[in-house]
């Protein structure tokens, strides 16, 4: 197997994964925002002809959820226009077409976890470009579309590494505990999309919209939590303990975007189709502490 694929926002957090786990799979065509200004769809257009890949990976997006409030025109080019764009390329050339989505699609009312045929209600601009960049990636013929939550990784800004740079400055953080989701590496994101890209690339059939995170469940607050312990357990001077971590409502936490209260995500239609266990939470957060640290 050796396909060609195109990889839109190579220098994000999946992307950065990506690069490594779709190597396999055949030659990438990473692009970075100076390589293609992608807010440019004509420049996307030609960029996509000029490739010519079989598949395109679009791990590209506009994610400052608050900053989006007030630029919904940036957040709605990149979320929702370009997506509508590769979906157009991709089923002019017969390609597939990979595409992340978010758990900010739902409005986190729920109790339990959300399948992939559960009412979106999207309480964001973020959530609601996102919600219409998954719909036109689902439109193509071929498509694997994954909702995510919480990504963290060793590359790029995230939670886990904010709550462990102020694990070793502060002596005391609060933290949002009425949130729940399920943290998920980015590296996982990139693994299993490599492994679901290379079944679907042999049975189109596998073409579809999947759950995509960590199994387990946590608050913000526990997250932290365990980032605080693990990381003091993995040889780090942290000067916060886990009991100084304070729990606070996200009431109390001003944004001016609205976070979903639960953003579980259930996962068995992904691993019931493509033979997958995926792993709990905590041992991905170890995992990137551990490169975290060494480095």
């Amino acid at each position: 197997m050796n396909v060609r694929i195109l990889l839109l926002g190579s220098e994000g957090q999946v992307g950065w994964e990506a690069q490594r786990a779709l190597g396999v799979l055949g030659d990438i065509v990473p692009i970075t925002r100076q390589q293609c200004d992608l807010s440019d769809l004509y420049q996307v257009r030609v960029l996509v002809n000029k490739v010519a890949p079989d598949v395109i990976v679009n791990a590209a997006a506009y994610t400052a959820v608050d900053r989006a409030e007030a630029d919904e025109a940036a957040a709605t080019v990149l979320n929702a226009d370009l997506p509508r764009v590769l979906a157009e390329e991709s089923e002019r050339g017969g390609r597939w077409l990979i595409h992340y989505s978010t758990d900010y699609v739902f409005d986190g009312a729920s109790v339990g976890a959300y399948d992939e045929s559960a009412l979106t209600n999207p309480q964001s601009v973020y959530g609601r470009t996102k919600l219409a960049g998954e719909r036109s990636a689902r439109d193509t013929a071929k498509h694997l579309v994954f909702r995510t939550s919480w990504v963290f990784g060793s590359h790029g800004s995230n939670f886990l590494k904010t709550m462990l740079r102020l694990g070793r400055t502060r002596k005391s953080v609060r933290v949002v505990a009425d949130q729940v989701g399920a943290p998920t590496s980015a590296a996982l994101i990139a693994d299993v999309t490599a492994h679901a890209l290379k079944q679907a690339l042999r049975n189109s059939n596998a073409s579809g919209l999947y759950h995509l995170t960590s199994t387990g469940e946590t608050s913000w607050h526990g997250y932290a939590q365990f980032i605080m312990a693990e990381a003091g357990r993995l040889g780090a001077k942290i000067l916060c303990s886990p009991s100084n971590v304070e729990p606070i409502a996200a009431a109390n936490y001003p944004a001016a975007a609205t976070r979903p209260a639960n953003s579980k995500l259930r996962t068995s239609q992904l691993q019931d189709t493509f033979s997958l266990a995926l792993p709990g939470w905590e041992q991905q957060v170890t995992r990137t502490l551990k490169i975290l640290l060494k480095d």
